[in-house]
């Protein structure tokens, strides 16, 4: 049996209808859609329908992609157009390599992870990070999802520094593959099997093809990966109370400071 996420020493087998982490009968707020936690019970609920529901608790996740095609767009154009016209003169100024970063052009940490080499590559990565970036920030909410998410773009830059320093690399999927751990991590803690399961089968099917296409960047999706897990573990300690009663605040510094870390790391490595 679960115990309770702000009482550890509390067995119960209730979850709040939101987030799906376990609550004890003096943590239960009942309301409409259920017996919610206290965090959850503060948020206000609104019922919608049709479009103005899709996406409505996922406003980083849209901005995210919005941004990713307002960037593959920039590149069509100073390509000469075209829709794959991706990559081209803007990867080479803005893309993720490694001795132009040790020259000190850090900015390629932040901005390889905006960039895409063609339509069906920035296709696939959005897919994913709509698919399964809503599940997240719906999760845990949009402040720390945004950390999830570049601190996991930080770490793919590093993966792909310590395994392939020399090759030019660009792509949001060590971002996705970070949004893909943490879900994973925080759906397995939580109880919510069905979707943890989905999300392990889709890790292991983009790491086997990863591993089996050498255009693509295994040490991107595999330090994006471990950062995002890395993330996930923050959060998990905040859901036990191991964060003191400003969990939220102290979740976002952790994740900033592994953010940081892998820039560091990446500069060093490069």
């Amino acid at each position: 049996m679960a115990t309770c996420y702000r009482h550890p020493n509390r067995e119960t087998g209730v979850s709040c209808s939101s987030c799906g982490r376990p609550i004890c009968p003096d943590c239960m707020t009942p309301t409409p859609v259920g017996m919610r936690c206290p965090e959850c019970a503060r948020q206000r609920t609104r019922v919608t329908r049709g479009s103005a529901a899709f996406g409505h608790h996922a406003p980083a996740t849209l901005a995210l992609i919005a941004l990713n095609v307002a960037a593959y767009l920039v590149e069509i154009a100073r390509s000469g157009g075209g829709l794959s016209s991706g990559g081209g003169p803007t990867a080479l100024d803005f893309g993720l390599y490694g001795p132009f970063v040790a020259e000190g052009e850090w900015y390629r940490l932040l901005t390889y992870g905006f960039l895409h080499d063609g339509l069906l590559h920035i296709g696939f990565n959005m897919f994913l990070l709509f698919m399964v970036g809503r599940l997240l920030e719906t999760a845990i909410g949009t402040r720390r999802f945004l950390f999830v998410y570049f601190a996991s773009l930080f770490g793919g830059a590093l993966g792909a520094l310590l395994l392939s320093p020399d090759a030019l690399t660009i792509g949001a999927s060590g971002a996705v593959f970070g949004v893909f751990g943490a879900t994973f991590v925080i759906a397995r803690d939580r109880g919510v099997d069905a979707v943890a399961s989905s999300i392990g089968v889709l890790i292991l099917i983009n790491l086997a093809f990863s591993l089996g296409a050498p255009h693509i960047s295994l040490g991107g999706h595999l330090g994006g990966l471990v950062a995002g897990v890395a993330c996930a573990g923050v959060i998990l300690a905040g859901d036990r109370g191991m964060l003191g009663a400003r969990r939220v605040p102290a979740e976002l510094a952790l994740m900033a400071v592994i953010g940081v870390l892998a820039i560091a790391l990446s500069i060093a490595a490069a």
